[in-house]
């Protein structure tokens, strides 16, 4: 099967980290806290200065300073003047720390649709093993086609074989095999020596959910 393209970083994403980059993007989403970001990066004001300036009220400005303060990106107000500033170590602390993470690029024909993309973006691992096994049913489907990936229509491989090529996808390969035969992409023979691919009817699968 095709591996995913990878690409490579100095440290793999946490959910600290992704919870630190949605607060940022979540602060910079508004245009308000937007204007009072770039405002800052030209030097420390206080609410009051920023609220004449944006021509709104003092406590509408202090609400958007605390959530860009809670992203980490301006501080204050300094006690001798009640001024804000932009905290460019803050900015520049989350954009190093998104530029160090992996990211997951799901390979050309893994996904029919953008709902399958989605589902392979959040459970695989850049180096396109199943990071988890989904528990909604319908996402399970997804990745359940995409480690059938592994084995060619019409071979017949032993269960060793199948465990072998399985064990590069996810660690317990006893739990996705039998997966894959319930859910009828893998058949195999009543003794269990022999397995092979079923015919492919993902669309209808995933269309009967």
């Amino acid at each position: 099967m095709n591996t995913t393209t990878e690409i490579r970083a100095t440290k793999t994403t946490t959910r600290e980290d992704e919870a630190a980059l949605l607060s940022f993007f979540k602060a910079l989403s508004d245009a308000t806290r937007l204007r009072i970001a770039g405002r800052l990066a030209a030097g420390p004001c206080s609410a009051e200065e920023l609220a004449a300036w944006l021509a709104e009220k003092p406590a509408v400005v202090k609400h958007h300073l605390g959530r860009l303060a809670s992203a980490g990106l301006v501080e204050g107000p300094a006690a001798k003047d009640q001024t804000y500033r932009l905290r460019l170590e803050g900015v520049r602390a989350l954009a190093g720390s998104l530029l160090a993470h992996e990211v997951t690029v799901v390979p050309a024909g893994a996904a029919a649709d953008d709902f399958e993309h989605k589902v392979l973006r959040e459970f695989l691992s850049p180096d396109g093993s199943i990071r988890e096994l989904p528990v909604q049913e319908k996402k399970l489907r997804v990745v359940l086609h995409y480690a059938l990936q592994a084995f060619e229509a019409g071979q017949r491989y032993s269960e060793k074989e199948v465990n072998a090529r399985l064990n590069r996808l996810h660690p317990d390969t006893a739990a996705l095999r039998r997966l894959l035969v319930d859910f009828g992409l893998l058949k195999r023979l009543a003794t269990g020596r022999e397995y092979w691919r079923a015919e492919d009817r993902r669309a209808e699968a995933i269309r009967a959910d």
